[in-house]
């Protein structure tokens, strides 16, 4: 499981150091894809299959083929050099806006790839009692 909140820089060439917490369980190779709200998702192998498996459940209406294609046609394979860095092909970089300051987000069973101002941008959490509420109904409890 991924948590917490690591600010990072990225340098010329695209490549950004990987917070050492998140490395052992990313393993040597992990995947990296565009992601929702304008951040990119990192999943470990195993729990990119698990998406994988997912995506393949989808109905074969017109809306999941491009979920679909989204997902997959952005999907990268990656590994951490020795300094511990990965690269962030220009086409991910671009999407998610990252263009120096870098924010690395564990959630649950991938992390999220921010640039700093989407990050503070989208993350307010002013209006979490009413999200909570709303969770809530879901079965969710606090």
């Amino acid at each position: 499981m991924f948590m917490g909140e690591y600010n990072h820089t990225i340098d010329a060439k695209g490549r950004i150091i990987m917070p050492s917490k998140f490395r052992a369980d990313l393993g040597e190779q992990f995947v990296m894809t565009l992601g929702l709200d304008g951040c990119l998702f990192v999943y470990p192998n195993e729990e990119w299959m698990n998406f994988v498996e997912e995506l393949k459940k989808l109905p074969g209406s017109k809306e999941a083929r491009q979920l679909q294609r989204y997902f997959m046609a952005g999907a990268i394979a990656c590994e951490v050099d020795k300094q511990g860095r990965v690269l962030i092909p220009s086409k991910l970089r671009g999407h998610a806006g990252l263009e120096k300051d870098v924010v690395f987000v564990g959630v649950l069973s991938k992390i999220e790839v921010w640039s700093k101002e989407r990050w503070d941008e989208n993350n307010t959490y002013d209006n979490m009692d009413e999200i909570a509420d709303h969770m809530s109904s879901f079965g969710l409890s606090f």
